[in-house]
């Protein structure tokens, strides 16, 4: 309970020459539990016990004697029981998770009333759609293929952990180690048996997907929410300097790899020799979000503000109303000039390709990697069935990734065809911030496109699946570096242009993206909060109160 790094791998040590015993023993299936867990015995995280037991029998030739079952009140997310089979776990018991289920329904505090068996059958059916959707994404058949792929990369945890307990996981950025995990780990239990006290009666309030008071910590606060708004509504420069100084300074204390950089002190140059404001702003692009997804009048905001600038606005996965091709009486235009084409489905015409100075083809979705956009079936009101060439009330998802692309070939040949068709246009492609991207980015340069977006984890609509918001794809920062490296080793660099995108926020990530290798930026969630957007995600439930990611005429109005 009291000790560190070396306690915790002592324990660790422990663990596996007793399962060693025990399958000399003749035993053919091992149960992990931390239900015997006391005042003065921490468990050992779930995880980390039980990769490192799946790895430590491979090494001693044991492994497929037995099988590991897992007993633990830590599991409870989809993506909990994904790392786990990942990492060599044949089965889970979650029975904290279980237990807390009946409870709820015995309590009668469920919004609707279940049995407790139907309810935990619920969550049961839940926790495997969240697995198929994430086997799904992996580009993987069965749970047999996915069972000990551990395809992720760690990222905060340190070499030599990774080494020992989670053998051949990519780990480039390094971090904690033993030590740290031991004394998180230590903290934790301390809540539930307090040295002074009672035990609280109850639970932290999580907040790691919706902002709760005194919960997990988020960049867009709500005064940062605040001050973006009033400082773009008033256009008040000063205001806008409090919220970067504001977003800047949450960054650095919480959540990001670029709040780890820091600028070296130069000597200035003259402003006058700085390129100006007018063409930079045209190295802006507003992300890729479709009609549906957002309002008309948000989609046509965003399109009219970046036509002002000289910049670009995307029309996401989808088609474009023709009658936004005219321009407006003032003399304001509407039209996104980047189409993007998602395996050429939802309203991608002829027409529509036509109308593009940029055509964008989508291999990946930063947020979501491995899964293409989803808009609910209820969004699909008969104006956007219109124009996206579907039907009102029918889900529209587009293929997970390019279902009609298998090689760089196959991408070659989608370039020349959609220049063939618009040669004046120019062709990107997204892809998503991962392990290898800079490899694929070389690919892409090959295929002789002329821009290749490395999107990040973080940006994405409030429309995701909860198991999609987190734990999916990687910082830019990452993805941006790799491709820079790649591409300049390859002799490439000079034939493409680099984009990213993903929560970009303020003058000071746009500045850390360029010196890591991109020289166009793409906005998404920012351009939505100046527009009104409030953060309530609950962008699937067509609900937005402030109108901008609804369809609902009421609202919008």
């Amino acid at each position: 309970m009291h000790g560190g790094g070396k306690a915790l791998e002592a324990a660790l040590e422990n663990l596996f020459q007793q399962a060693k015993r025990a399958i000399e023993d003749g035993a053919t299936l091992l149960i992990l539990t931390d239900q015997n867990l006391t005042r003065d015995r921490a468990p050992i995280p779930a995880l980390l016990a039980a990769s490192g037991l799946h790895h430590f029998l491979i090494k001693e030739g044991l492994r497929n004697m037995t099988g590991i079952v897992l007993e633990s009140g830590e599991v409870r997310e989809v993506m909990h029981f994904s790392m786990l089979i990942a990492y060599g776990t044949d089965a889970v018991c979650p029975y904290l998770a279980f237990a807390s289920i009946r409870n709820l329904s015995e309590s009668k505090i469920m919004e609707e009333e279940r049995t407790a068996e139907e309810a935990m059958d619920n969550y049961i059916t839940a926790v495997k759609k969240g697995l198929l959707k994430t086997i799904s994404r992996m580009g993987q058949s069965t749970l047999h293929s996915f069972f000990g792929s551990q395809i992720f990369e760690c990222i905060g945890i340190n070499k030599s952990v990774v080494d020992k307990y989670f053998c051949n996981t990519s780990t480039r950025v390094g971090g904690i180690g033993l030590d740290e995990i031991a004394r998180e780990t230590i903290m934790r239990h301390r809540i539930a048996f307090p040295d002074r006290g009672e035990a609280p009666k109850l639970l932290h309030p999580g907040g790691v997907f919706h902002i709760r008071k005194h919960g997990e910590k988020h960049i867009w606060t709500t005064e940062a929410i605040y001050k973006l708004q009033l400082a773009t509504r008033v256009n008040d420069y000063g205001t806008f300097k409090e919220y970067t100084e504001l977003v800047d300074k949450q960054a650095a204390k919480f959540a990001v790899l670029r709040s780890l950089l820091e600028f070296k002190k130069t000597k200035p140059v003259p402003i006058e020799e700085v390129e100006p404001v007018e063409e930079i702003t045209k190295r802006f692009v507003g992300a890729a979000m479709s009609f549906g997804s957002i309002s008309r009048e948000a989609h046509e905001a965003i399109a009219i503000a970046m036509n002002r600038l000289g910049a670009r606005s995307n029309s996401g996965e989808g088609g474009e109303d023709p009658a936004r091709y005219e321009p407006l009486p003032n003399g304001d235009r509407r039209i996104s000039r980047i189409k993007q084409i998602a395996s050429g489905r939802f309203g991608v015409t002829t027409d529509y390709v036509m109308h593009a100075d940029e055509l964008q083809i989508k291999i990946a979705q930063g947020a979501k990697p491995g899964e293409g956009g989803q808009l609910p079936g209820h969004k699909v009101n008969a104006e956007i069935a219109r124009v996206r060439h579907t039907t009102p009330g029918v889900t529209l998802i587009s293929p997970p990734p390019h279902h009609d692309i298998y090689s760089i070939e196959d991408l070659a040949q989608l370039i020349f065809d959609l220049k063939a068709v618009n040669p004046a246009a120019r062709v990107s492609v997204k892809l998503v911030s991962e392990v290898g991207v800079g490899t694929i980015a070389a690919g892409v340069a090959k295929a002789k496109a002329d821009t290749v977006l490395i999107s990040g984890y973080d940006g994405g609509t409030g429309a995701s699946p909860l198991s999609s918001i987190k734990h999916a794809g990687l910082p830019w920062e990452l993805g941006v570096a790799e491709t820079q490296q790649v591409l300049m080793d390859n002799q490439l660099r000079d034939h493409i242009r680099i984009q990213t995108d993903g929560q970009l926020k303020t003058g000071r990530d746009l500045a850390i993206a360029a010196l890591l290798g991109a020289e166009e930026y793409g906005f998404g969630t920012s351009m939505l909060i100046t527009l009104g957007c409030v953060m309530m995600r609950k962008c699937h439930l067509n609900t937005c109160p402030v109108g901008v990611a609804t369809q609902d005429p009421r609202l919008r109005e």
